[in-house]
């Protein structure tokens, strides 16, 4: 919610903001399941509200016409698809995780899951630890978890120098889940690149969850879902469930004790 807050006061300055998250695609556990539908629907929540507050600030800054939520804020998860094998496909029997499994063989589509936690500001912090980024995980039984940083006496931008710590640190992963390395990507911050990030990682969802194979270029997708001009969140036409594995991307409200899964 505080990216999002953000965004809004540089929409209010008439600023740019770019903000580029990577999730999983579903969190540890079997997709269809009460607890992880639970975590999903929640996280389907949290997503639509961050639109729409970002949504209503656009709207009150008169860029409705020109400027999307999504030219702000963007979720992105990673999967590959390997080449079809020529093996025979392992016997499996009836059930849904074995059949999940037939047709991960079948359209040799993974998912590469996202455990890491780290965050890059402006080419010149970066923030890693075994703790998620928010307050309460910073703090186990009073005791703080910080995270390890490195921050940049030098950043680049009008009149300003490259140097190649953080700066290429980004640029490397972005190298590797993107594919491909394009002049914008320089300027993460600039609504060019975020446009082009969008349209490849778009490109690679639609390859992901064809039935034809095809290469990827690289491994980075948007994540399922759509988003209006007004902030509202709905699953991607024709996906409302997660390819093979089934289960609901915006997930399932459950009997499940809240404490449990949020």
């Amino acid at each position: 919610m505080e990216l999002a807050l953000k965004i809004c006061s540089k929409i209010s300055a008439y600023e740019h903001l770019c903000v580029y998250i990577v999730i999983p695609m579903w969190p540890e556990g079997v997709p269809s399941s009460a607890a992880v539908q639970e975590i999903l629907f929640w996280q389907g929540q949290t997503m639509s509200m961050m639109y729409q507050i970002i949504g209503q600030a656009i709207n009150k800054a008169g860029l409705a016409d020109t400027h999307h939520p999504q030219d702000y804020l963007n979720f992105y998860c990673l999967g590959k698809r390997e080449s079809s094998s020529t093996e025979s496909p392992l016997q499996t029997c009836n059930s849904s995780e074995n059949r999940a499994l037939g047709l991960a063989q079948k359209y040799r589509r993974f998912m590469i899951y996202v455990h890491a936690k780290g965050m890059i500001v402006d080419d010149e912090y970066v923030l890693m630890g075994s703790a998620n980024i928010n307050q309460r995980p910073w703090m186990v039984q009073g005791i703080p978890r910080l995270p390890w940083a490195l921050i940049s006496q030098h950043t680049h931008g009008q009149g300003r120098r490259l140097i190649p710590t953080v700066y290429g640190y980004r640029m490397s992963l972005w190298a590797e889940h993107l594919g491909v390395l394009e002049d914008c990507f320089c300027q993460p911050e600039t609504l060019e690149c975020m446009r082009k990030v969008n349209s490849i990682a778009k490109t690679n969802w639609q390859i992901y969850a064809a039935q034809e194979h095809k290469e990827m270029t690289g491994h980075l997708m948007q994540y399922p879902i759509q988003v209006n001009k007004d902030g509202k969140v709905t699953t991607l036409p024709g996906h409302e469930c997660f390819p093979d594995v089934s289960g609901k991307v915006l997930g399932s409200s459950t009997n499940l004790p809240d404490a449990l899964t949020t």
